[in-house]
This record gives structure tokens, C-alpha cells and sequence, in this order.
């Protein structure tokens, strides 16, 4: 049962660990977050990069407009200064330059064309004048090419437009973007396969394995092909397969065992407690014929020797008188017996029934004074006036009337200094009653037969030895003990204890 129990356990916390998400979509998430860190940036990276060559790309071919349309008015300027106004305006427009200047020697604009505001804006060149190439800023805030080149004594200033194609750099960043993520798309599905194959299945085949050892196989099978670290951790499985399984034969084992052991011992046991129980029926059988055989014994002799020989009258009434008080004496044996068989029956006794110990215990002592064993006896009482005891008044007395008999046969041998103490008092939510004199005591090897039946230390004759095993039986019928105190040593200590009564409740 423990194993089985071990097993479930270990199967239900593999059932709760395999709710979480599997080994391929954990690794699915790490390569796509491996390939999102890394694209993304590079990605960014590449359209900067495509955006600066096609701006440098326009700067290129805007100055070499520039240079162009300049040299082709400086030549004009040259050749044919008239048809120079004209000349100018077919170089502005698209395609084209937004504004075109030129400069006589005095730095004033002798010819332009182009658009009004970006005119206005042009500067002349501060001479002497060279070939110069300057960035700029249009009237619209773009990006624009200032390209001066000398002409005779004056220069010719070209504005040509640099700002980059939106379409085509849109266009080329998409195209990037796209082949970027079919890439990585690949790359994902690779990976994922290769990881699959070399990680995620031979792992998968272990667990299996493991599984199918955990559920009662004897043989645990490896994955036939695997990475060298996950085939050593399948040897290792293997290898902890193996113990487990010597370890749950040996188990099994020793639980055969005790449990055969323990069918042994409960055999052994009952064998004791009929041997005991026989030993008691013998024991009880030899102090009944003890205790009954002497005085029938003597009965019979006195019939005979009445039926024999011619006594007188005053031999006759004597020998009457002994055959009495033998036959009473067979009668108190007789009547002890019930009471150590049946001590809870009886009409005084039965649920709910309680005693007033300290009335009890006076009325006890009430009985006992008058007897000449207790001539010169110190008596000691304390006892609390509202404790009470759940027996019944007769039986509560008949324990104590046996205990204080007791005792006063103890102190009957000794000349003065005589003392019986009776306490009693709530302990730990129990009753005890101390019952104790300062006579010879009980010797040790009678302590734990003290209460069998027949068991005495009075001579023979002077009592049945049936007292204290009926005073047993009252006490254990309510649910207590009774037993000798071992550490006191200046006589005997008898204790009781008994559980304290149920309150009933108060009627309305």
C-alpha cells in the first residue's frame, strides 16, 4: 500500500508539471524571440543604411545636374548672351533645377529663372568666384544642392532638389522587410526541426520510457539515437530504474515480512492470552477449592465423628456451632465471588449514579472505628466536600470498608504511632483518592498480583484474598484504577482514580 501510494503520488505531481506549456512551443518561443532581438535591429539598421545611399545617391546626381546646367549657361553667357533667359528657363521645372542665378563681376544678378521663393533665397557666391558645391534648405523646408561654377568674370549659382524618392526608398525598405522575414521564417522552421529532432523527441522517448517504468515494466529502453548529454541522462535514468526497482523488491520484502511477523506475533499473542486466562481459571480454581475444601473438610469430619461415637449433649451443640460457622465461612467466599464476577450489577448501581465522597468516606471510618484493629489509630482526613465520585454509594463504601480493613490489619502488629490518611482530590481532571498507612507495606513481588484473586498477606484463614479484586472490578467498572503507589516506602499507599462526573444539566 505504501509503494502504490508512492506511485500516485509521483504520477499525480507528473500529471501537474506536464500542464505546463510543452518543450517545442517553449523552444518555438526562444527562437522566435532569439530572431525578433536580433532582425529587428538589423532590419532598422539596413533601411537607415538604404536611405542614406539613396540620399547620397540624389546628392550624387543633383550636384552633377548642377554642374550641367552651369557649365552649360556659363557657355551660353559666352556664346550667346541673349538666348541665355531662355536657356534658363528650360533647365527649371521637374526633373530639373528649382532656380537658376547668374552673377556678373559685381556679384548682381544679371539673368535667372525659377520659381519666385526660391529666387528670393538665392545669395550671390562671395567672390572671387569657384567651382563650390554647398547644402541647403529649400523655401519648404527640404533638402536641397547649391552648385556655383565661374563663368567669364561672373558665376553661375544652380538650386537642385536632393531630397530623397519616398516611393522608392518605401519601396526598397519593403522589399527589404520582406526577404528579411522569409529568411527568418526559414530559419525558424529549421531550427525548430533540427532542435525537434535532436532534443525534443529523444527526450519525449525517454519520458515514455520512464513512465512505462514507473507503471510496473522491468525493462527501461533508451532512445536509439540521441545527443551524447541526453544519452548519458538516459543511462543515468536507467541506471536509477534499476535501484528503484531492487529498492521496491526489497521493500516488498521486508513488508512480506513484517507482515507475517505480526500474523506471528498475533498468534503468539492470543496463545499468551488463553495460557493466561487458563493459568487465571487455575489459579482461581485452587484458591476456590482452598478456601471451600478446609471448611467442608472439617464439616464432614465433625458429621462423622457425630455419626461415630455417643457425646453429650454440650459436645454436640459445640461441634453444631463449628459446622456453622464453617458453612458461613464457605457462604462469604461464596458471596465474594459474585461481587469480583459481577461487580456492576446490583440495584444501587448503574449510569448516572454518583457518591458523595466525603460522606462516603466518614461513613466508611464510622464502620471501621469500633473494630480492635483500630484501637489507637491516628486518623487523617482531607478530603473536599464537593467532589464526587461516579459510583454508587454501596460500592464507593464497599471499596473503602476493604481498603481501611486493610490497612487496620496492617497496624494491628504495631504498638503506638499508628496513622491511616485518606485523601482526595481533583487532579488533572480526574479524581484521585489516596488510601495509605504506615504499616509493613506491600512487598514488591506482590505489587503487580495484589489484586488477583486469593492473593493475600494475612495468614491463612484470615482472609479470602478476594477483597482488592473486587474492589478492582467496582473501580474499573466506572472507567478507573486502582493500583499500588510503588514510591511510597513508609507503609501503603493505595491510589484510585476515577473520571469525574457529568453534570446534569438544570431542569427550567
Amino acid at each position: 500500500m505504501i509503494i502504490e501510494g508512492g506511485i500516485a503520488k509521483a504520477e499525480g505531481e507528473t500529471k501537474a508539471r506536464r500542464m505546463g506549456p510543452g518543450l517545442r512551443v517553449q523552444i518555438l518561443l526562444a527562437l522566435a524571440g532569439v530572431i525578433l532581438v536580433a532582425y529587428v535591429p538589423l532590419f532598422f539598421a539596413i533601411a537607415q543604411v538604404a536611405r542614406a545611399t539613396s540620399l547620397s545617391y540624389r546628392e550624387e546626381s543633383a550636384r552633377a545636374l548642377g554642374r550641367a546646367v552651369a557649365a552649360h549657361t556659363s557657355d551660353m553667357v559666352r556664346t550667346d548672351p541673349t538666348g541665355v533667359s531662355r536657356m534658363l528657363t528650360s533647365h527649371v521645372g521637374d526633373g530639373g533645377a528649382l532656380a537658376i542665378a547668374v552673377y556678373d563681376g559685381d556679384g548682381h544678378v544679371s539673368a535667372s529663372a525659377g520659381e519666385g521663393p526660391e529666387l528670393e533665397a538665392l545669395h550671390a557666391p562671395p567672390p572671387p568666384y569657384g567651382e563650390a558645391t554647398t547644402r541647403t534648405r529649400t523655401r519648404s523646408g527640404g533638402r536641397a544642392l547649391d552648385v556655383v561654377l565661374p563663368a567669364g568674370d561672373g558665376a553661375v549659382l544652380v538650386r537642385v532638389r536632393t531630397e530623397e524618392d519616398a516611393a522608392r526608398t518605401a519601396g526598397l525598405v519593403r522589399g527589404i522587410a520582406l526577404y528579411m522575414g522569409v529568411f527568418a521564417l526559414a530559419l525558424l522552421v529549421f531550427a525548430y526541426i533540427a532542435l525537434t529532432r535532436a532534443i525534443v523527441k529523444p527526450i519525449e522517448q525517454l519520458a515514455r520510457a520512464a513512465d512505462k517504468v514507473a507503471s510496473g515494466a522491468r525493462s527501461f529502453a533508451l532512445p536509439p539515437s540521441a545527443a551524447r548529454e541526453i544519452g548519458e541522462l538516459g543511462a543515468s535514468v536507467r541506471s536509477m530504474a534499476t535501484r528503484l526497482r531492487a529498492e521496491e523488491q526489497a521493500m516488498r520484502a521486508k513488508v512480506e515480512e513484517l507482515t507475517a511477523t505480526t500474523r506471528s506475533l498475533g498468534e503468539t499473542r492470543e496463545q499468551l492470552a488463553g495460557s493466561e486466562r487458563m493459568a487465571s481459571v487455575g489459579r482461581l480454581a485452587a484458591g476456590v477449592a482452598h478456601e471451600i475444601g478446609n471448611p467442608i473438610a472439617a464439616i464432614m469430619g465433625m458429621h462423622d465423628l457425630l455419626d461415630a461415637i455417643e457425646i453429650s449433649g454440650d459436645d454436640r451443640a459445640d461441634f453444631l456451632r463449628r459446622m456453622r460457622k464453617e458453612t458461613e465461612r464457605i457462604h462469604v467466599v461464596v458471596r465474594d465471588l459474585l461481587d469480583y464476577a459481577r461487580p456492576e450489577d446490583g440495584p444501587t448501581s448503574g449510569p448516572g449514579a454518583t457518591a458523595d465522597v466525603s460522606e462516603i468516606v466518614n461513613d466508611a471510618l464510622g464502620l471501621v472505628r469500633p473494630q480492635k484493629e483500630w484501637r489507637g489509630v491516628e486518623i487523617r482526613v482531607d478530603v473536599d466536600s464537593s467532589l464526587r465520585a461516579p459510583v454508587s454509594p454501596q460500592r464507593l463504601t464497599q471499596v473503602f470498608l476493604n481498603l481501611l480493613l486493610n490497612a487496620g490489619a496492617a497496624l494491628a502488629e504495631r504498638r503506638d504511632d499508628k496513622v491511616v490518611s485518606v485523601r482526595a482530590k481533583e487532579k488533572e481532571g480526574k479524581l484521585r483518592i489516596d488510601v495509605e498507612d504506615n504499616g509493613p507495606g506491600v512487598p514488591e513481588e506482590l505489587r503487580t498480583r495484589i489484586f488477583d484473586p486469593f492473593v493475600t498477606t494475612k495468614d491463612v484463614g484470615a482472609g479470602t484474598g478476594l477483597g482488592l479484586a473486587v474492589c478492582r472490578g467496582i473501580i474499573e467498572g466506572a472507567n478507573g484504577r486502582i493500583y499500588v503507589d510503588p514510591s511510597f516506602t513508609s507503609g501503603a499507599r493505595f491510589v484510585i482514580e476515577l473520571p469525574l462526573p457529568r453534570t446534569a444539566p438544570l431542569r427550567p
